[in-house]
């Protein structure tokens, strides 16, 4: 069957922009020509809508075009996965905010300075349930009274950092948890439960040195200046406090 790009939107549930959208971040095919008219067949419908489940299911878009890539055999159980942590619920921004107190217009702030980023490719953009808690904490050291601008502007900083980082994490899970030391891609199962395993403990190691890094910077500084009360008091609140507990999930 064959479908103009209306028709094709109808067919799919989506606006033309969606497809539109799509078709720049390399998701969808181009159509093919047919003298001035784009052609568009039943495999780009079910491609749509794949993208669409997908998507349901909280997968980025960047992933997304992975898994539809030619791909390797332990794609689509890992991408599985990591839809299955991501979370499935998603939230409009409005109902973000509702839901976390947190005012629309931060959050909106939050997005456009790709701090954290939202699921995107829809009508609109969408952000796992998980968020509210996160966003309900962003809040929080607001209430503190940190200043508003420079929050972000840390936030800023710190998000490139840690996509650096991440996009190294990444490659060495692909080198060395991917493959066997032959560079055989290991059994999907296999490599779905080495993921499983390790995100958690990732997770924990960098709670845990940002948590000791930021005690010990903050005491050095106190014993620098010459701040004995204050060091005192820091050190006592430390003892405290003892260690971090991160939950996961």
């Amino acid at each position: 069957m064959q479908y103009r790009v209306e028709e094709l939107a109808r067919a799919a549930g989506v606006s033309v922009d969606t497809i539109r959208f799509y078709q720049a971040r390399r998701l969808l095919p181009a159509p093919r020509r047919a003298g001035r008219r784009a052609v568009y067949e039943a495999a780009h419908l079910a491609r749509l809508r794949r993208i669409r489940q997908l998507q349901a299911d909280g997968v980025p878009l960047a992933v997304i075009r992975r898994l539809l890539a030619p791909a390797r055999r332990s794609d689509a159980a890992l991408v599985h996965a990591l839809a299955e942590e991501h979370g499935q619920r998603t939230l409009s921004r409005t109902d973000l905010a509702a839901e976390s107190g947190v005012p629309e217009a931060l959050v909106a702030a939050v997005e456009h300075a790709g701090i954290v980023e939202p699921l995107r490719g829809g009508s609109e953009p969408r952000w796992p349930a998980v968020d509210v808690e996160l966003a309900r904490e962003a809040l929080g050291l607001l209430q503190e009274g940190l200043p508003l601008q420079d929050l972000l502007a840390l936030a800023i900083r710190h998000a490139d950092n840690v996509r650096d980082v991440v996009d190294t994490a990444i490659e060495l899970f692909d080198r060395h948890v991917r493959r066997a030391a032959d560079g055989v891609e290991r059994d999907p199962a296999d490599v779905v439960a080495a993921f499983r395993r390790l995100l958690p403990a990732v997770t924990a190691l960098v709670a845990h040195h940002f948590q000791r890094t930021l005690l010990a910077r903050a005491l050095a500084r106190l014993d620098r200046l010459g701040d004995e009360q204050g060091l005192r008091h820091a050190l006592e609140a430390t003892a405290a406090a003892g260690r971090l507990e991160v939950t996961w999930r």
